[in-house]
Formats: C-alpha cells, structure tokens, sequence
C-alpha cells in the first residue's frame, strides 16, 4: 500500500507543471541573514546574493576541507592508503576543540581519520593526517596554501590543519569567504 501510494504521489509532482520565476536583483532579495557573511550561488555560477563574500573571517571549516582535499589527491596519487596507519604524535594528540581524544602512539588507519575528520571535525585527526603527509603541521600548510593558490584563491593565509588557530599566532587566521576575485562556480572535472 505504501508503495502505490508513494508512485501515486511521484507521479503526481512530475505531471504538474514548473512555473519559471524571474530571479529578482541582489540588491532586492531583501534577505535579513543574521550570519557575518553569506554566499548563494545558482548552478549556473551566478550570484543570487551575497553579504560581505569578500570580508576576511576566520576559515573554520575550510582547513579541514583543504586537509581533506589534500588528502583525497594524495590517495587519488597513490601516496596514501586507505588502509595505511597514522600514528597520533604528541603534538596531535594534545589538540584542544573538537576532536576524538587520540593518544600519543594510537595508530588508526587513514579510511579511520578521514571519517573523524569529516564526522567529527577532529581537530588531533586533522593534524595527525598532516603530519603524516609532509612530517610536520607547518610543512603541510605550506602544501595547502600552494594548492589555494593554485585553485585561484588570491589570499590563502590558512595556519594551521585544524579549525582552531594556533597560539602563537601574531593574527587570527582570516580568508575571505569568497576567496577569489570575480568568483564563479564551475562544474568539476571529472
């Protein structure tokens, strides 16, 4: 019964018509975003609406997808395994924020720290996976600034391999939200 019901219903919303809706300007979305910045894109690559795309903020989020990214190319190169084991340093393991509370000496496999990555946004997975590709956090963001720079980012300043800035930074870690100058989505190649 479920089933006919839920082809009754598909088949319902395919047969009704789309209407096209004239995107209305930037200008007068009248979105009240409470957010410090905010991007929306059409898949076209078109900017609907924007606020502050272009104001330096803390990158949060994106040092973990930039360590991901860098991760994913070099599994993609053969330079990594998934089944590969990476040894929490002390260094790692003394990360603050989120993380999984990993050991120094704890061995998990790199299929393992990418999931706490991606789950749990582990700061000690995030670290342990840069030190175990370039031998050091700071060697490794050097890799991820080139690789920005290298994807069009015009100011790439990341600092570290987690969200969290280190201490003895002279500056809070800033990227603009929208880090490249006349940005526009495109699709991927594949």
């Amino acid at each position: 019964m479920k089933k006919i019901l839920c082809l009754l219903l598909a088949l319902t919303l395919l047969t009704l018509p789309a209407a096209a809706v004239e995107a209305p300007a930037k200008e007068s979305v009248g979105l009240d975003i409470e957010a410090p910045s905010a991007i929306l894109v059409h898949s076209s690559g078109t900017i609907l609406y924007e606020k502050n795309a272009q104001e330096p903020m803390i990158p949060a989020s994106v040092t973990k997808i930039m360590t991901l990214l860098l991760t994913m190319e070099a599994l993609e190169g053969g330079q990594l395994t998934l089944e590969e084991m990476v040894t929490g340093s002390k260094y790692a393991a003394s990360m603050g924020g989120s993380q999984i509370w990993l050991e120094e000496g704890e061995q998990l496999s790199v299929n393992d720290m990418i999931k706490c990555v991606v789950v749990v946004s582990a700061n000690d997975c995030s670290v342990a996976l840069a030190e175990h590709q370039a031998g050091s956090e700071e060697a490794f963001v050097q890799r991820m600034n080139d690789r920005a720079k290298a994807l069009g980012m015009a100011t790439p300043l990341l600092r570290t391999a987690r969200a969290s800035p280190p201490k003895t930074a002279p500056q809070p870690m800033m990227w603009p939200l929208c880090p490249w100058p006349g940005w526009r989505m495109r699709p991927l190649q594949t």
